[in-house]
């Protein structure tokens, strides 16, 4: 199957893919009981044309949830690279399963069969950790790059041979590729797919599903790109973050520790300037603390852990969301639930 029928197909199943949402994550409830200052603004919202979904939970409990334009918040939409904050989550469960030593594991010895003839003596020194905070130092394959990228034959091939256009732990360079070797690392390390040990591993929490997701041509799952997910779904994903990693029912699926770590701000966007941890932003909104994970069009995932808010929106998955102002007008958004949450 060539590049422009599988994504045909996957744009197919990302409408159409069926999601088991359970009763963690309620609807019509939540809409009859939302604060009245809350569903101003959600109905205020529908005046970004972008915008599809948005769900709020505030201490465990859905306050608000809208569909915007014939849309619904158990539909399937392509994440993008809020799904870089899912492998991630699979990273972290790795280490803590043993099939990883921890975030300074250089990733040359795992991926030895895929380095290139001659090998840039600093690939030796990349390890799982510059790989999770966009730090490797390998040459971006996003933006400009990224379709150069996905039309070779062999993807983690094709990002390990990337030139170094800095030391590995220098400056923040966002790449899809990071976290593409990410995936290839788990599924060596895992003895399964990506999608699989996703499912293995956070199949128990109620409300969670990845349905589509797209492949290179070995197969292996596509690290921090096209997934789809529901925002239901994201949000099911959000509260597990917030609640320390643990579902409602009290098992641990994520280490505590873990979340601890990949919220800390290891360096900075120099497009945005949020900082950025092992797969997470973070940046002031509103005047709390909020980490989140930011898919291209406008798909977002946020957690107040102060607030004991989690949010998830999605969007057109068309068209961009830094540059044309759009995602800030989600961070603005953002900011007036906050408001309800305070007050």
């Amino acid at each position: 199957m060539n590049r422009r029928t599988l994504l045909a197909a996957l744009s197919l199943t990302l409408t159409t893919a069926p999601f088991s949402v359970r009763a963690q994550t309620p609807s019509s409830t939540a809409a009859a009981n939302a604060p009245a200052d809350l569903t101003r603004i959600l109905d205020d919202a529908r005046s970004l044309p972008a915008l599809r979904t948005v769900i709020v939970a505030r201490n465990g409990a859905v306050a608000a949830e809208r569909g915007y334009r014939g849309h619904t918040t158990g539909e399937s939409t392509n994440i993008k690279s809020a799904s870089k904050s899912i492998i991630s989550a699979l990273v972290g469960i790795a280490i803590d399963k043993g099939l990883l030593q921890g975030v300074d594991q250089p990733i040359a010895p795992i991926l030895r069969g895929d380095l290139p003839a001659e090998p840039d003596p600093r690939l030796a020194r990349v390890t799982i950790g510059h790989l999770l905070s966009m730090q490797a130092g390998l040459e971006r394959m996003s933006g400009g790059n990224y379709g150069r990228w996905v039309s070779s034959r062999n993807w983690v091939r094709a990002a390990l041979a990337a030139p170094f256009v800095d030391e590995p732990g220098g400056g923040m360079l966002y790449s899809t590729a990071s976290t593409h070797l990410l995936s290839a690392i788990l599924t060596k390390v895992g003895g399964k797919p990506t999608l699989v040990l996703a499912h293995d591993w956070l199949g128990p929490l109620e409300g969670f599903r990845i349905g589509a997701w797209e492949r290179d041509p070995q197969g292996i799952y596509l690290g921090g790109n096209q997934m789809a997910m529901s925002a239901r779904s994201l949000l099911a994903f959000g509260e597990l973050y917030r609640n320390g990693g643990r579902t409602p029912e009290g098992a641990q699926l994520v280490p505590e520790d873990w979340i601890r770590q990949s919220w800390q701000s290891r360096t900075r966007s120099r497009f945005s300037n949020d900082g950025y941890g092992y797969g997470w932003f973070e940046r002031v909104i509103g005047g709390r603390t909020v980490h989140f994970a930011w898919g291209y069009g406008g798909q977002m995932l946020y957690i107040v852990p102060d607030l004991g808010l989690t949010v998830a929106m999605t969007s057109d998955e068309s068209g961009p969301s830094a540059r044309n102002g759009y995602r800030d007008d989600l961070h603005a958004l953002l900011a007036k639930i906050i408001g309800t949450a305070e007050s």
